[in-house]
């Protein structure tokens, strides 16, 4: 593949690779996407899972990043085919009993349906929602001063906090605690960790802004219609072709890597000093998931008729039982009742199975590698809000942590973020540098979920390392 140069080669073809090769072709640059796997989308991807006729997101499935992202917004993904729909709720939270808390569209509909506690949350999210696009501009990115402090400090006073404490202190219902919890847990991180609160307060906050949305046709429209966009700028992209080291690629004044950084360390190693490879190497990744879609004859039956109108679920009963589900996953055990992340995409968009029929997305949050099936305890905290759920499965799909990093190599142990999002590596991602993107080689970026702002499906990290590489080129 040497025989070619060009301004730019892209080593990965997920959401980050490719939004890094978008930001250089429009730019005038020269870009070659190149991709292992026979399709681009790394966690933005969509297939046959369990039965034919019925389209699976084989891992990120609602994109409240992607609306909220600078980057998305910039681009016209619209025109070049992506449709997103919203569900009337972002997120629901059952407890037993029939119990719900509601995450609606509005923060004055969300407050209204917590009874004492919606004061407190009005107070708590009003002002955030307020300044939500400084904000989510100032949080997707890396480590700067804010160029709004005052909205930055009200932001950052809360987000400091563990999302226990914030809990707690905020919050008196089991309906409202759970529903910031099971928010916060998106973290992958334990909820009595020191500023796990700002997860759960920018998801809130995406929610009551731009939705908690749904890609039409699955995760993977947002794929090609990036491909399309990245090929109407005059960039390229090859797949099917892993690269093991520099040479299996073709000349260029840049390299970006949508990859982890051990891959890039054993990729580029030779052009690296011995200090940075060791710093790549030390990079730590956290608890992994374990998986499990299913096709049903019919949809979830869910006690709390609420649940009905939400794309997103969040099914670990009270704040007490997420944390100890997220204390077990942390410290090596596969929790017995897992806190489970359910999508129910079908409800909203037609086309992921056959009329009457539906689509289920579930996952848990286990030790790194974890090799338990947790397909079990998975269904039965599905069955537990949802008495008659497991009648109506046709067919299921289940993958491990390891079958989450086979699947793609970036999930080191089934770890879908790309590494522990906690204080030391939430801005030092994956290393300690003024501009995490750069190597000490000039012509060498990494653009993946290992830089910040880390995971999700919001393209940012790809954008900064385009950025940087845009005023080296």
């Amino acid at each position: 593949m040497r025989a070619r140069s060009t301004d730019a080669v892209v080593v990965g073809a997920g959401p980050n690779g490719l939004a890094a090769a978008v930001t250089l072709a429009r730019e005038g640059r020269s870009v070659l996407v190149v991709e292992a796997s026979e399709t681009p989308g790394g966690g933005a991807r969509t297939a046959e899972l369990t039965l034919p006729g019925f389209h699976h997101d084989v891992c990120s499935a609602i994109h409240p990043l992607a609306l909220g992202s600078p980057f998305f917004r910039s681009v016209p993904l619209e025109s070049h085919g992506l449709r997103f729909v919203q569900p009337p709720v972002p997120v629901a939270h059952p407890l037993d009993g029939g119990r719900v808390g509601v995450l609606e569209r509005s923060v004055t509909a969300t407050a209204a349906g917590l009874d004492e506690d919606g004061r407190a949350w009005e107070s708590l999210m009003g002002p955030l929602v307020a300044t939500v696009g400084p904000l989510v501009e100032q949080v997707l990115g890396p480590l700067r001063p804010p160029r709004h402090p005052l909205v930055f400090a009200r932001f950052a006073t809360w987000a400091a906090l563990s999302a226990s404490w914030l809990a707690r202190l905020r919050f008196r219902r089991a309906e409202s605690r759970g529903l910031l919890a099971g928010i916060a847990a998106h973290s992958m991180l334990p909820l009595t960790h020191v500023h796990s609160a700002g997860y759960s307060l920018l998801l809130a906050m995406l929610a009551h802004w731009v939705g908690w949305p749904i890609a039409v046709g699955g995760s993977g429209a947002i794929t090609d219609a990036l491909v399309s966009v990245l090929r109407s700028f005059g960039g390229d992209i090859v797949t099917g072709a892993r690269v093991t080291s520099m040479d299996d690629l073709p000349g260029a004044r840049a390299y970006l890597f949508d990859t982890s950084p051990r891959a890039m360390a054993d990729i580029a190693g030779p052009k690296l000093p011995r200090g940075y490879l060791r710093a790549l190497r030390r990079f730590r990744h956290g608890m992994g998931v374990f998986k499990v879609d299913w096709a049903l004859d019919g949809p979830i039956p869910w006690a709390a008729p609420a649940c009905a109108r939400a794309g997103t679920l969040h099914l670990g009963g009270s704040l007490e039982e997420i944390e100890a589900s997220e204390k077990a996953a942390t410290g090596g055990r596969a929790p017995e009742r897992p806190f489970v992340l359910l999508a129910q995409q079908s409800l909203f968009d037609g086309s992921r199975a056959p009329a009457g029929k539906h689509t289920a997305w579930g996952y848990c949050h286990v030790p790194n590698g974890c090799p338990e099936d947790m397909t079990e305890r998975i269904e039965a905290q599905v069955e537990r809000f949802a008495p008659g759920f497991r009648s109506r499965i046709l067919g299921r799909s289940s993958m491990s942590p390891a079958d989450m990093e086979a699947y793609n190599p970036n999930y080191i142990g089934g770890d879908i973020n790309g590494g522990i999002q906690d204080l030391r590596q939430l801005y030092t991602r994956p290393t300690l540098r003024p501009v995490p993107y750069t190597t000490p080689a000039e012509d060498l970026y990494i653009c993946s979920s290992s830089t910040p702002p880390g995971g999700g499906v919001h393209g940012m990290c790809g954008f900064w390392a385009a950025r940087c590489a845009l005023r080296r080129l």
